[in-house]
């Protein structure tokens, strides 16, 4: 049995796809079980042992038609039983399309698309979270096989990998026996960005209330933005804005040795989960929580509706607005006291 799961989505997107390859390689402990993925986001799923190939498309390869189309026929020919196109669009359709010996070609239901599918998925009328959502897409094997469902998203960072930035952490001042805080003061999608005022505003609460240790941690586009907000909390001795993370993976290495994760809304927070740090993000206002959040236990979070239960009937800018610093710092301290300092 050889399987083939295509997810072209971003870090959270792709994190919270896996549960699909967990289940399949429960389901068939000795089948092949392949991940398509961005290149950029391959390291994540490397050494993992419910995953057999993790195989990345190059962004030579997203924006050349031709070197795509070899590829995903190159991919093809080791002619998969099962094919799962999660995205469903034009390009990722090309993998079915291609799998002529598949016997289950499956992709979600969409207009005027999907004609390579043997099983087409509607969009779930009820889905607890976007977990539960992306599991859905394996209800038509449960014709012939005992589908084992697993909702489990962790991803295992090794020891060394964990030592080693550890290490790194070390060498700039770190105290890993003191709490240590990773910070998204950013996000890749402007929209789900906390102002930067009040950011840092609840950054200078938390260290007169609690003075923890601080990464503000960023991808290279955002170096320059992590720098500034650093200088502008005049280069804090709490803040460490100076540990370069060289993939994705290094920065699971990161977060696996914090203490917990606070800030936007993100593929980062996602992350965290899945190395099993506890989170706490900041909700804005037009943000699904029923399918992004996962708030639990060890995970948690501060919106417009924690301000006024009626902020829904608000435009998103007056919700917004209802996340002020104090609320946030109330909201976070509540959290950090009860998961960190217990």
């Amino acid at each position: 049995m050889k399987v083939l799961v295509v997810r072209f989505k971003q870090i959270g997107d792709s994190i919270l796809s896996v549960p699909i390859c967990y289940s399949l390689k429960k389901t068939f402990p000795d089948a092949q079980v392949d991940y398509v993925v961005y290149e950029h986001i391959a390291p994540l799923f490397e050494k993992n042992k419910y995953i057999d190939n993790v195989i990345s498309i190059t962004n030579e390869e997203r924006k050349n038609i031709f070197k795509y189309i070899k590829k995903v026929w190159a991919i093809t020919r080791n002619n998969y039983d099962i094919v799962i196109d999660i995205m469903s669009t034009p390009k990722s359709e090309l993998f079915t399309l291609f799998s002529t010996k598949a016997k289950y070609k499956i992709g979600r239901e969409k207009k005027h698309r999907g004609y390579t599918y043997t099983h087409k998925i509607p969009e779930p009328e009820k889905s607890k979270n976007k977990v539960d959502k992306f599991l859905q897409m394996l209800k038509p094997l449960e014709k012939d096989y005992d589908v084992k469902y697993v909702e489990d998203f962790s991803i295992e960072m090794k020891n060394d990998e964990k030592i080693y930035m550890k290490n790194k952490m070390e060498k700039v001042g770190i105290d890993l026996k003191k709490p240590v805080i990773a910070v998204a003061i950013n996000s890749r999608v402007p929209g789900k960005v906390y102002r930067i005022d009040r950011m840092l505003q609840v950054i200078r609460n938390i260290i007169k209330d609690l003075e923890p240790q601080i990464i503000f941690y960023y991808s290279p586009s955002e170096k320059k933005f992590a720098k500034e907000a650093h200088e502008a909390l005049g280069n804090d001795k709490h803040i460490f804005s100076n540990i370069e993370t060289a993939s994705i993976r290094e920065l699971g290495m990161l977060l696996a040795n914090c203490d917990m994760f606070f800030g936007n809304e993100g593929g980062p927070r996602h992350l965290a989960q899945a190395v099993g740090i506890p989170t706490f993000i900041i909700y804005r206002a037009g943000l699904d929580i029923k399918e992004w959040a996962f708030r639990g236990e060890n995970h948690d979070g501060v919106g417009p509706l924690d301000a006024n239960p009626d902020a829904e009937s608000l435009s998103l800018e007056e919700q917004n607005d209802l996340l002020t610093p104090e609320l946030v710092t109330k909201k976070f301290e509540k959290f950090y006291k009860e998961k960190i300092l217990k």
